[in-house]
């Protein structure tokens, strides 16, 4: 995951340094670590923290975005690029966050499956004893809840489920055990207002207040990611860059924008030649 940006300008100091604050050798989780031992969420997070920074500081170079926006973990990353963190308070606060997730997800089995197509119904949903965990794109929604209640789930007609191989049912009510633990860290943290415009995951809206931004990180851990109304308000952009690792979230955004160009930026091959 790591190992091509490794190869800019004092990267692996960089992420030297970011190991010595998490306790963790993201060096090492993120070139030479086999699949199983990044596939929990406490190493995962900061992982992908880590290489989104370094992404989105080579493309910067320097200079600040006109608008930010994350999915999920992403969101620290796009607030640390909004200026309103420090880079190694982002690391930080992920590996914070995923180990507090792994905890609870580890409190009882839990899963999360796509849907796609069809139209979800979330009275029947909670019936089932399930919850909308994301909402990407229309027809396509990520669901959650004990393993046993997605396995005698009958999904609505004309939707077709996939599983997905996660620790735990991340944004919904099976988080709930984290929530104090990670208000506790995000209230340590000093922030500051935003230097351009934050898209929040919760509902689209459009936000500098440092604060509130943070504040919001905590909610996100049991509510939905409505990453369909971010998408809304960035209709009006010309141009979108998914940070690394890329591609999953590019698909969705050339789906939901088809008038935005959207690049996504997987090595440092793919970066401008002005970054």
């Amino acid at each position: 995951m790591l190992e091509p940006w490794l190869e800019l300008p004092g990267a692996s100091d960089t992420v030297q340094r970011w190991s010595e604050r998490t306790g963790l050798d993201l060096l090492a989780l993120g070139t030479s670590a086999s699949a199983e031992q990044v596939r929990g969420t406490d190493v995962a997070q900061p992982l992908l923290t880590c290489v989104a920074l370094l992404s989105g500081r080579a493309l910067l170079g320097g200079g600040l975005p006109d608008v930010v926006c994350g999915h999920s973990v992403g969101e620290l990353s796009a607030l640390a690029l909004a200026g309103v963190l420090t880079d190694d308070d982002a690391v930080a606060l992920a590996a914070g966050r995923g180990a507090l997730m792994a905890q609870a997800a580890a409190a009882r089995p839990t899963t999360m499956a796509a849907v796609l197509g069809g139209t979800l119904d979330e009275a029947d949903l909670t019936a089932a004893g399930l919850e909308v965990a994301t909402v990407n794109v229309p027809g396509q929604v990520v669901v959650g809840g004990p393993v046993e209640a997605l396995q005698a789930w009958t999904p609505p007609t004309g939707a077709r489920v996939r599983p997905l191989d996660v620790a735990g049912a991340f944004h919904t009510s099976a988080m709930a055990p984290a929530v104090d633990g990670f208000r506790a860290l995000v209230d340590a943290t000093p922030a500051s207002d935003a230097l351009c415009d934050v898209v929040a995951n919760a509902d689209g809206a459009v936000l500098r207040d440092g604060r509130e931004l943070m504040g919001r990180l905590v909610g996100q851990l049991t509510r939905p990611v409505r990453f369909d109304l971010c998408l809304q308000a960035l209709s009006g952009a010309s141009d979108a860059v998914e940070l690394a690792p890329a591609g999953v979230l590019a698909g969705m955004a050339k789906r939901a924008l088809p008038g935005v160009v959207v690049t996504a930026l997987k090595t440092p091959a793919d970066l401008p030649v002005h970054a």
